[in-house]
This record gives structure tokens, C-alpha cells and sequence, in this order.
């Protein structure tokens, strides 16, 4: 193989196990195979990525099209993008621009929710978009009034209408978003009584009748090089036209896209918008994928909470009830009754437009009136069994609840034995009470009862019969091995509720988790043409390629190829350590406030780490004992401490500037949050990381037992993978977000930092231990240490 990969690469020499890399992706993607690459800090893993695929893509003997990267974390999403720019910047002088476009959500393109115009934020830009565009369809189609043409016209000759009427006067404007004037007004665009979106009008107006919709761009794409959000929202809305609409036509046709896990693996994002990446001419890159397994169960994972089928039952009497205001329900057009089960009329029943509108859809959906009476009394009386058993629930655990709402946690109420692969009780009790029926034409139920309310009422927002009758329908023939039912009670407050009642405090959900996404995830890369799988922590590969379906895809044929490369920056740079102290488990540690001897000696470690110069990152197993060891940190230490709690966005993104502000502080956190992952610490920002204990997550939890359960008939020994559930679906986990954490502290060949493992699991080969975990290149590094020798060790790489 020749090396016309340098042409591509944005540097000018690459690492030797860049190169090894690199090599090894363009090779397997070649035999339609997967490269799984673990590489540390300065491996340069995205330019090895994008080098890969991009080389396959301008390779005129090569059948890739694209590179479809999917990441998990925003800051990767920047790199992406910066890697391009550079690798735009570098090539050779008779070569195009890599074109390439990053994917966001809608409320981040559409100019009225960026501005706040036309009441549409990000909480309604869904809901106000879907109709708006029907409206402007609507206006537009084959019976419509008028052309989009027409409407994209009127909507742009409004300001000068308003100017010369004198009805604004100087203070009418144009919308301005992505620092460019839009054609329009600050607001959505009518036609006659009708509300309209004239971005999409345009849209439509340039669409050719037959062809590819990247027709109607109206930019130069192919030699922009990266389109970012802003890029895209610019060229697009100073055109007139709609950016969302840019981003679906322009998705098959640039060379590079970068995205999230949710635009490969969440169904309803691959239906409505990501679909025509997922063929065998694209090149998919997953980046920090050892999250992969676990973004994938979520996205897999379906539920429908209580609000839901009480809207839903709501709208399902509003779809009913035009006929039965007829008083014609049951009859044919000479009058007769009909056949019993049977509730639907000819048109020759004379009856208003609203009753006319209901039995056209039915008819054409063949869908039957019976059918939507019986499914409104399974969703009433799934409602009434919801709530029957939340209140056995609460009264069995927490007998005096009524009086103690304020107090009540998050409960998840297991519908099954979690290590008893059965039918749950919701499916046996409505199995009993209704048959199969309900359950298989629910879901086509909902989508007709979603056309008649869109057509009955002109309010813009998304309809719950359909999500009820998709998620009814999945639960029905989901299996009850690798999944789980159960209901989730997620702590709020309604005033509008009863004093009485469990939904004054809780939102609940019935949930259906799929504990084993290993298929999905194959399914889903065995429709790609190959491609790289890469993190900083994948090890151990064959549990990795076990949980995401990669062996699956290999006895397909689908070659999988292995790659580990280690630290690479000087070692004298770095001291690391595995200090053999007690295991810190609940039974050695005790409560939060404990006086163990257990957690004065991990308090003890990170001391000993915390008291010299340097920003300093504690990673604590949950964010209840980060709150402990804070506390126990602030009374020993005279340098700041600050604690990072479970909180939204902007608090982590203030707490982060208050760490990096300058001087010494400590940062304790939750190794299962977000400031031990994808953070950028690189400079001077961070000396040191101690990880305390073994972030498993909860074990007693009734999910967490299933998911192990499931693992280990999967994967366990009388699966393929030769391992206990327990090890492949929590250990293994935990162990790859410590070595995140770790990870946070060397970012530079000229960095020094102290890297520090406080736990006898990470120190010591034994039954519990979690060494065998690390790559051999990693237990090397981490040697053992007792506690009061880390002291010394310590002293040793500051002198």
C-alpha cells in the first residue's frame, strides 16, 4: 500500500503510531472492516481518523463517498472541525477544499429560534417548525392558493409595503441572524388568515420537481471547505432560504460530516433526517467510543410517561368525538346498521365537515372508529393501573408519604424480577384485560389520530398519540430477556395536582430498557462501508468488541482490526501511582461521615496530592461522597476547594472558569459526571488527578441488576464472551471512566503532572481486582504504592 494518505494529512510528519494508524484504518475500511484503536493523549487519533478516511473518499478507486464521524462530546465535535480547517490549509495547491458540514439540532439553525422571533425559542421550535412548514406546504401543493414562489415574494416585498404605507416608519427592520440580514421581517410571514414560514417557502420555490434538493442551494458548498453552524446559518438565511432544510440537502454530498451518536443510532433521527448516510459508501469514525454501548442503550431504550397517554388519551376523544356528534355513528349510507365491530360509514352519511374529515382518514388508513374507542379505554385504564401501582409502591415504602412529598426521591419500580428473564405485570394485566390486538394497532391508531387532529386544529405542537401507540407497540414485541419494564418516578413538583397525589410530586414513566444494545449497535455499523473506532480507554477489546456487536460483524466477515498505543510523551514528565489502600466499597467506607479508618486514608492521600502547587481534580465514585470529601478537604487544606455538584450546564461551565482562574485549587467531582471527560485541561490548568475508589454505579438499583443479568447470558460463560455480566456491563465501564479522569492531566509532550489511582483494586492482582482492565502499557506506569509511601514518591518528582 502506497502512502498517498500524506497528501491528506494535515502536518508535517505524523507520530509513528499515527502513521501506523492511519495505514491500518485505510487497510481494513478497504475489506469493508473496522479498525478499533485505543490510543492515549498524543496519539493524534482525530487527524489519524480524518486522514483515513478522507484519503478513502479522494481515492478514485476507492467506493467511499463520505466520512461520517459521531461523537459524544462537543469539545471532540471542535476538534473535528479544527482538524479539517488544518487539513484544508495544508493541501496541495491543485487541490479542492475538503468539504465539510457539522450537524446541530434545529433550534440552533432556524433564524426565528436563534433570534427569538415569530414565538419560537428552543422550546417550541419543533413543534412551531412541523407547522409551519405544513401550513406553507399546505398553501403550496396541488390544491393550494398560490405558489411558493408567491409566497417567498410577499414575504420580501413586506418591508418595503411597510415602509412605503409609513405604518413602521424607521423602526421596521430586517431579521438578522449569523451576522447577516435576512430578506424578512422579525417575524413568521401570512398569507390571507394563514401563517407561514417564508424561509421554507423559499426553499420549496428553488426544490427542483424532479432531481436531488441540493439543487436548490444557493451557495457554493463544494469549495467552502467546513461549514460550520454559523457558516451554514449565514449563507443560508441571507439567501432567503431555510437552513435546516440546507443541512438535509447538503448531508450526501459533502465529504466530511460531523455529528452526534444520536444522528447514526436514534431511529427517529436516521428516519426523518440522517438516513442517506448510512450506506455502504461511507466511512464512519466513532469517536470516544467507549460511550458508545451506553449512548446507544439509552437511544434504543423507549418509554412513555403518564402525561403522555393522558394527552393522548385527550386527543384520541378529540379524533372521536366529530363522529359521534353526527349521531350517525354505526350507520351505512342507506341508514342500516352496520355489521357489529364494524364503525365505518360511507360518505353518503350526511354529517358535518369535522365527522367527514374523521371517517375519510379512517377509511383511508383503515383504520375502524372501534378501533380508537378501545385503544382511548386501554390507554385510560393503563393510566389507572400506573397509578394503582405507584401508590402499592409508596404505601409499601414509604408509608407516610402523602404528609412528606417534599422528601420523596427518585423511585424505580421494577414491573419484573430483574434477574428473572418473565413477562412483566403490565404486559400480563393487559395481555388479560384487552388480547393482543390493542397492543399490535396502537401504533397505527396514534398516526391516524395525529392526522385528524392536524387537520381539526391549527395549534402548533407535537401530538402524543403517536408516541403512545410507538412505544405500546414496542412493548408489546420487545422479548423480556434483554429488556427490562419498569415504571420511573423522576422527582418535580404540580401545585395542579391533588395534595394527595403521587403526580404532585413525581413525573412518571413507563420505561422499556434495552439492556443488551449490542445488536443495534452492529446492525447499525454493519451499514456503513467500514471505517475507525477509537478512544482513549477501550481496553479491554474483547470486551469491547464483545458488548458493541464488532465480533457479530467479524463472523460476518467484516474484518476487525486491533490497535494500542500508549503514552508517548517523556516519562520523567509524569509520576503515577496505585496506592494499595482499603478498597473503597460501602462495606470497608460506611456512610458519608463516617469515621472509618477506610476514608481517613484515602482523605490522607488526596492531601498529601492536594497540599502542593497546582490545580488539582479529585474524582469521587458519586456525587455524594465528592460532597463528603470536600468538606473533609476544606478543614485541611488552606487552598481553595470548590465542589462540582450535579447541575446544568452554565453552573459547570462557571465552576471550570473559577478552576482555571489562576492559583491553587482543588476540584472535586463525581467520576460519573461531565468534568472528567472531554474537558480540555492542557497547560498549566491541571497538575494532578486522583481517582478514589471504583465508580460503579448503583448496584442494587433493579435496572443495573438486569442489565448484568442479560450480560450474562449473553456474554457470560454461556455466552461468547467468557465473562460475568457484572464485569462486561458495570466493571469494565467504571474502570474506563477512572482511566478518563487520569487521562485529564498529561495533554503535551511538555506537560508534568501527577497521575494517582487511590484504591487496593487498581494496586493489587486479587478477586476484585481491576489491573487485568488497564492495557499493559498502563500497569507498567501505575506501580503500587502503600499509603504511607505516596508521600515520598511524591517528594521524589517534585525535587
Amino acid at each position: 500500500m502506497g502512502e498517498t494518505w500524506r497528501a491528506v494529512f494535515g502536518h508535517d510528519e505524523p507520530y509513528p503510531e499515527q502513521a501506523d494508524g492511519i495505514e491500518t484504518a485505510i487497510s481494513t475500511a478497504e475489506r469493508d472492516g473496522f479498525a478499533v484503536i485505543e490510543g492515549a493523549c498524543g496519539t493524534g487519533k482525530t487527524m489519524l481518523a480524518l486522514t483515513a478516511g478522507i484519503d478513502r473518499v479522494r481515492d478514485p478507486d476507492s467506493d467511499f463517498e463520505r466520512v461520517v464521524v459521531l461523537t459524544s462530546v462537543k469539545q471532540q465535535l471542535r476538534q473535528f472541525e479544527a482538524d479539517v480547517r488544518t487539513i484544508n490549509d495544508g493541501l496541495p495547491d491543485d487541490w479542492r477544499p475538503v468539504s465539510a458540514l457539522t450537524l446541530v439540532g434545529k433550534a440552533d439553525v432556524c433564524p426565528y429560534s436563534r433570534e427569538r422571533a415569530g414565538r419560537i425559542d428552543e422550546s417550541t421550535v419543533y413543534d412551531r417548525c412541523e407547522g409551519l412548514r405544513e401550513r406553507t406546504r399546505n398553501l403550496t401543493g396541488s390544491e393550494g392558493p398560490t405558489t411558493a414562489a408567491t409566497l417567498a415574494a410577499e414575504a420580501r416585498q413586506a418591508q418595503t409595503g411597510l415602509l412605503d404605507s409609513g405604518g413602521g416608519g424607521a423602526s421596521v427592520d430586517y431579521l438578522e441572524t449569523a451576522g447577516e440580514p435576512t430578506p424578512y421581517l422579525p417575524d413568521t410571514a401570512e398569507y390571507g388568515d394563514t401563517e407561514y414560514c417564508p424561509f421554507y417557502a423559499q426553499y420549496l420555490d428553488d426544490l427542483p420537481e424532479e432531481g436531488d434538493p441540493v439543487e436548490a442551494v444557493p451557495f457554493d458548498f463544494e469549495d467552502a471547505g467546513l461549514l460550520d453552524t454559523e457558516d451554514l446559518v449565514g449563507l443560508s438565511a441571507g439567501h432567503g432560504t431555510c437552513p435546516h432544510s440546507m443541512l438535509g440537502a447538503l448531508l450526501p454530498h459533502v465529504e466530511v460530516v460531523i455529528g452526534n451518536y444520536y444522528h447514526a443510532f436514534d431511529p427517529r433521527t436516521v428516519d426523518s433526517f440522517t438516513g442517506a448516510l448510512l450506506d455502504d459508501a461511507t466511512f464512519v469514525v466513532c469517536d470516544e467510543a467507549h460511550m458508545l454501548e451506553p449512548r446507544v442503550r439509552d437511544l434504543v431504550s423507549d418509554g412513555v410517561a403518564d402525561a403522555t397517554l393522558r394527552d393522548a388519551e385527550s386527543e384520541l376523544t378529540r379524533a372521536i368525538q366529530p363522529v359521534e356528534l353526527d349521531g350517525v355513528e354505526g350507520r351505512s349510507p342507506s341508514g342500516n346498521r352496520t355489521r357489529s365491530g364494524d364503525s365505518r360509514t360511507g360518505s353518503g352519511t350526511p354529517e358535518s365537515g369535522d365527522g367527514a374529515l374523521v371517517r375519510g382518514e379512517l377509511e383511508e388508513s383503515d383504520v375502524t372508529l372501534s378501533e380508537l374507542k378501545e385503544t382511548r379505554a386501554f390507554v385510560r385504564d393503563l393510566r389507572e393501573e400506573l397509578d394503582r401501582r405507584v401508590r402499592a409502591h409508596l404505601d409499601r415504602k414509604y408509608p407516610a408519604w402523602r404528609t412528606g412529598m417534599d422528601d420523596l426521591p427518585d423511585e424505580e419500580i421494577p414491573l419484573r424480577d430483574p434477574e428473572t428473564p418473565e413477562p412483566d405485570r403490565i404486559t400480563e394485566w393487559a395481555t388479560k384485560e384487552y388480547g393482543d390486538d390493542v397492543w399490535v394497532r396502537a401504533e397505527a391508531v396514534g398516526a391516524v389520530v395525529a392526522r385528524v387532529l392536524n387537520e381539526l386544529e391549527e395549534e402548533d405542537r407535537e401530538r402524543a398519540a403517536p408516541t403512545a401507540g410507538r412505544v405500546l407497540g414496542a412493548w408489546y414485541r420487545a422479548d423480556h430477556g434483554r429488556y427490562f419494564r419498569s415504571i420511573d418516578c423522576s422527582r418535580t413538583w404540580n401545585e395542579a395536582e391533588p395534595a394527595d397525589s403521587w403526580r404532585r410530586a413525581y413525573n412518571a414513566r413507563l420505561s422499556l430498557h434495552n439492556c443488551v444494545p449490542s445488536d443495534a449497535i452492529a446492525d447499525r455499523l454493519g451499514e456503513f462501508g467500514g471505517g475507525v473506532l477509537m478512544s482513549a480507554t477501550l481496553e479491554p477489546l474483547d470486551v469491547f468488541r464483545t458488548v458493541t456487536g464488532l465480533d457479530e460483524l467479524a463472523d460476518d466477515g467484516r474484518p476487525v482490526v486491533e490497535r494500542t498505543y500508549g503514552l508517548t510523551f517523556p516519562a520523567e514528565n509524569r509520576a503515577s501511582f496505585a496506592v494499595d489502600a482499603p478498597a473503597f466499597t460501602h462495606e470497608n467506607r460506611g456512610a458519608p461521615g463516617s469515621a472509618s479508618d477506610t476514608r481517613r486514608v484515602y482523605v490522607d492521600a488526596v492531601v498529601e496530592v492536594a497540599r502542593r502547587e497546582g490545580n488539582v481534580l479529585v474524582g469521587m465514585p458519586n456525587y455524594a461522597e465528592a460532597e463528603w470529601m470536600a468538606g473533609e478537604l476544606e478543614t485541611r487544606l488552606d487552598s481553595p476547594v470548590l465542589l462540582d455538584e450535579s447541575s446544568d450546564d452554565g453552573a459547570t461551565e462557571a465552576l471550570k472558569s473559577d478552576f482555571f482562574a489562576g492559583g491553587s485549587k482543588t476540584l472535586v467531582t463525581s467520576l460519573r459526571g461531565t468534568l472528567t471527560e472531554g474537558v480540555d485541561y492542557r497547560g498549566d490548568r491541571l497538575h494532578a488527578a486522583v481517582v478514589c475508589g471504583v465508580p460503579l454505579v448503583d448496584t442494587t438499583r433493579p435496572r443495573t441488576r438486569a442489565v448484568a443479568t442479560a450480560y450474562d447470558r449473553a456474554f457470560g460463560c454461556e455466552g461468547r464472551g467468557g465473562r460475568s455480566g457484572f464485569e462486561t456491563a458495570l466493571t469494565v465501564p467504571a474502570v474506563r471512566k477512572a482511566r478518563q479522569a487520569i487521562g485529564r492531566v498529561i495533554r503535551g509532550p511538555d506537560e508534568r503532572g501527577v497521575r494517582v489511582f487511590v484504591d487496593a483494586r487498581y494496586a493489587r492482582d486479587r478477586w476484585n481486582g481491576v489491573r487485568e482492565y488497564f492495557p499493559e502499557w498502563e500497569r507498567e506506569e501505575f506501580q503500587p504504592v502503600s499509603p504511607d509511601m505516596l508521600s515520598l514518591g511524591l517528594d521524589r518528582f517534585d525535587g
